[in-house]
């Protein structure tokens, strides 16, 4: 009986880094809301982000639009425009979050409904 208990410890301890890993790629107040907006309309232009999400500087789009890059979950491609245009998507593993962000919709707007009526 042991066993089991201490078997299923392990894997709760697994899942809970699991969870830890996920919250410090996506950590912070404007990742999931970038993600969400490049998520819907599959690819979007910087200006297009920045107007999509409320609130963000210029400075923290381009800071939080880098680490998204480095962990591989957003592509940046500069196109051959006049003015260059700079334009961003999900990559595969980025593409994975879509049912994710989907979720976290849903909920939240079940949420709002429960907390604020509306």
């Amino acid at each position: 009986m042991g066993c089991k208990i201490e078997e299923f410890q392990k894997e709760q301890k697994k899942r809970m880094r699991a969870v830890q890993d996920a919250m410090d790629v996506l950590n912070g107040k404007w990742k999931i809301a970038i993600i969400s907006s490049i998520c819907c309309y599959g690819k979007r232009r910087f200006s297009d982000i920045l107007n999509d999400v409320d609130g963000i500087s210029n400075r923290m789009l381009s800071k939080e639009l880098k680490e998204l890059e480095l962990n591989e979950l957003v592509k940046r491609t500069i196109l051959n425009t006049q003015p260059i245009t700079v334009q961003y998507e999900l990559t595969e593993h980025g593409n994975t979050l879509q049912t994710t962000i989907s979720n976290l919709a849903d909920w939240g707007v079940v949420h709002r409904k429960k907390i604020v009526g509306k």
